[in-house]
């Protein structure tokens, strides 16, 4: 079943009508008791965005926008693998295959794939942008196993299938923890790989005596823990009980994902500043209309144990964006990526590279894919 097929998204009606009415009847809570985003998404943003996303927003444009890129399905192991696919015209293009996380989605590409593909300068890329397994209009797995190193076998089944015979590879978040173990693997026809979400560990030796940058990385990682792992305890615990909400109340789902549009973008006190109301109810559609709250979710049950395993021999590249969530200072990130050719602190953006700072992270690929290639 190797068989590639044109997938052609066409929401009913129906859906879109259900969604409305869901939105026009959604009981509310009250407001929180501070006046931050300390105890979650605020009431008064959420109903913001959802007050757009009733009476402003237009599916019809991000479907149409999709349509018009190209997206393919292929069945891989049983499972019904969606992706885009967008060839460059230039003959010196290199195949890219690139792997969003949660709570993202293909829609964190759209801004960059027409400059990875068509770049007035530097060089260009045929971009291969897959759906996670149990994410966007991907299958949803209905049993156990589909984890982060499956995942990357999968990736590496769909180049060959597509016929690139030399590739490189990319990913943040959950994309990260793919690429680095496509990096583990080494697939016949993967030159390197490069991550906007490096991931390294500390020693007993480095929490002892920290330089400056490990312990801010430090520093990070405790705030993480403390304040803003919540959402990952419950998914890769119970992701079966998360998922009746997200995927029965859009304004739960909502609230679920938003907050993270604003703990881990660059931005100046509101999401907004970072993304626009657009950008963030697109990427809430392609788990809204497929109803993966549940199916994303298994995803840190199959693998957030054991997130990022693996020793990278092969060409390795690293991009850290000041605004990273988990950042990893070069010195722990080498102990993993052991033939690490690029590195770079990048002046601005977070966790969301692509979808942020579109110009800068296709300039990070250019810079480090070229010392591979």
């Amino acid at each position: 079943m190797s068989e590639i097929k044109p997938f052609n998204l066409k929401v009913h009606d129906t859906e879109l009508a259900d969604l409305h009415l869901r939105l026009d009847i959604a009981r509310w809570p009250e407001k929180e008791a501070v006046d931050d985003w300390s105890q979650g998404t605020p009431l008064a943003a959420l109903r913001e965005l959802c007050e757009y996303w009733r009476h402003g927003y237009d599916w019809r444009r991000c479907e149409a926008q999709l349509n018009s890129l190209g997206q393919f399905t292929t069945e891989i192991d049983g499972l019904d693998i969606h992706f885009l696919h967008v060839r460059s015209s230039r003959e010196d293009a290199i195949p890219l295959i690139i792997t969003h996380g949660w709570p993202g989605s293909v829609i964190e590409f759209m801004g960059v794939i027409p400059q990875l593909t068509e770049p007035e300068n530097g060089q260009a890329f045929h971009v291969v942008a897959p759906s996670l397994p149990g994410f966007g209009f991907s299958g949803k797995p209905k049993q156990t196993g589909w984890g982060v190193e499956k995942i990357a076998s999968a990736w590496a089944e769909l180049m060959n299938r597509l016929g690139y015979e030399r590739w490189v590879a990319q990913g943040g978040d959950w994309g990260s923890a793919v690429t680095t173990a496509i990096g583990a693997q080494a697939p016949k026809g993967c030159a390197g790989i490069h991550v906007n979400m490096p991931i390294g560990r500390p020693t007993e030796e480095d929490m002892a005596q920290p330089t400056p940058d490990e312990l801010k990385a430090l520093q990070a990682l405790q705030h993480y823990q403390e304040w803003d792992s919540g959402y990952s305890k419950q998914q890769s615990t119970r992701p079966q009980t998360v998922g009746y909400g997200l995927v029965d109340s859009p304004v739960g789902l909502a609230g679920w994902i938003f907050e993270k549009m604003w703990a881990w973008t660059d931005n100046d006190g509101s999401p907004f500043d970072a993304l626009s109301k657009d950008q963030i109810l697109d990427n809430i559609m392609l788990y809204w209309l497929p109803a993966t709250g549940a199916s994303s979710a298994r995803l840190y049950w199959e693998s957030f144990a054991k997130f990022g395993e693996g020793e990278v021999a092969i060409p390795a590249g690293a991009s850290q964006f000041p605004k990273e969530i988990i950042p990893a200072p070069r010195k722990w990130a080498e102990r993993r990526y052991t033939n690490l050719v690029y590195w770079n602190d990048v002046a601005k953006g977070g966790h969301f590279a692509a979808w942020e700072q579109p110009d800068l992270f296709v300039s990070e690929l250019q810079a480090c894919f070229a010392q591979m290639v």
